[in-house]
């Protein structure tokens, strides 16, 4: 028999970060929902607290970020596959730990930007002992393109020991807030995606600048921010990955970014999932409906019955999440299953936050619960880090075998 329990360990990581968000974020939910753009300062306070523990020694606690992919081992007492490293895996629960108490808050923590994943795939030892205490974000997204991140139009040129950098991102999570910006960009746009390489921007770089912040749906507490590069220069040596055009490998080693990010959404999705199946069960027993599950589903009541179904569906969106992480961490290509647990985890858990809206009635459209901020939120979950129909492109390629020119 498989044991999907998890490691004490993680165990004991992951129940940090729901007191996180159970006594921090959820009381804070709907005070910054209601004032979007305000900084969270009570996020500070948890920052400091979380990288004096790192610093000290005496815990670690992994945020949003991932990790090296480490070696495993087998505890034989359980049949356990115990990772060595485990940054990618504890980073996941982590994330849907503390999205379980507020994904827009989640995303505003101080030095766990999405960026700081993407330097944990790619970069040197010598940039990771750089970069490795900066809050990142990443900027991809341009006016001209969603989805298909190889029609990048921003460039890097080489001058002296410095890129300069020019064009505009858009859509860029916590990008006035972070220190730095993992910025997309081209080095030569006639040899196409292979030239797409990722730099590290320091938000005091000359040339960079936020022109505006946008006004969202869901994620309230997040800043999203529109990004212009104008002659903005950052050292040679702060490209991630090698320089190298290689035209035949394409850009890989960019996309690669993806295979650590696209599990941890699909972790903040699991997450915000969670949290409202959890409110509709508590208001659909406050009505005297009970889920058994003894019982056949259509002996049920009706909203009972949905319930199950749509519990189901989170479990299977855990799973396939916790299979992605375990990959990464154990050096095992993972292309397929990360795009099938963002696929997964965002479609469900925009269905479940919906329907449980649905089914709590007013109370569910109301603000006297979270409810209806969790419908919000949810929906940039199936979009960011590649929508759905990308998602579902990608894992078709994948189990067709076939490239990206074949398959469009």
């Amino acid at each position: 028999m498989i044991n999907l329990e998890l490691p004490k360990k993680l165990r004991a990581s992951a129940n940090q970060a729901h007191q996180v968000a159970a006594q921090i974020f959820r009381p804070i939910s709907r005070k910054y929902d209601l004032a979007e753009h305000e900084y969270p300062v009570e996020l500070d306070t948890m920052s400091a607290m979380v990288e004096g523990l790192a610093d000290s020694g005496t815990q670690k606690i992994s945020g949003a970020t991932g990790g090296r992919s480490g070696d495993s081992e087998t505890d034989g007492a359980t049949n356990v596959l115990v990772n060595t490293n485990g940054g990618n895996m504890s980073a996941l629960l982590n994330a849907l730990e503390t999205s379980w108490g507020d994904v827009g808050l989640m995303l505003s923590i101080p030095y766990q930007g999405l960026g700081n994943a993407a330097i944990a795939a790619v970069a040197t030892d010598e940039q990771l002992q750089r970069f490795g205490k900066v809050w990142a974000s990443m900027a991809i997204t341009e006016p001209s393109f969603g989805s298909d991140s190889a029609a990048v139009t921003t460039t890097a040129v080489l001058d002296g020991d410095e890129w300069v950098l020019n064009g505009e991102k858009i859509f860029v999570t916590a990008g006035e807030r972070s220190t730095h910006i993992v910025v997309w960009a081209s080095l030569d746009r006639s040899l196409g995606r292979a030239a797409i390489k990722s730099f590290v921007v320091p938000r005091d770089a000359p040339g960079l600048s936020v022109a505006r912040l946008e006004h969202k749906l869901g994620i309230k507490a997040s800043d999203t921010a529109v990004l212009l590069l104008q002659d903005c220069r950052i050292p040679k040596d702060n490209i991630l990955g090698s320089p190298e055009v290689n035209v035949e490998k394409g850009f890989a080693g960019v996309m690669q970014t993806f295979d650590n990010t696209r599990p941890l959404v699909a972790a903040m999705a699991v997450g915000v999932t969670r949290a409202a199946l959890e409110e509709l069960r508590a208001i659909l027993a406050d009505a005297g409906i009970e889920i058994s599950y003894d019982a056949p589903a259509n002996t049920q009541h009706a909203a009972a019955a949905e319930f199950l179904r749509m519990e189901a569906d989170y479990e299977a969106a855990y799973l396939l999440a916790l299979r992605a992480a375990w990959m990464a961490d154990n050096k095992k290509p993972n292309s397929l299953e990360a795009s099938m647990s963002k696929a997964k985890a965002g479609r469900t858990g925009t269905d479940v936050t919906l329907k449980a809206v649905e089914l709590a009635g007013t109370i569910g459209y109301s603000q006297r619960t979270l409810l209806e901020k969790w419908g919000r939120d949810s929906k940039i979950l199936d979009i960011f880090e590649g929508t759905q129909q990308i998602q579902q492109l990608i894992v078709a390629r994948r189990v067709l075998n076939k490239t990206s020119a074949e398959l469009k």
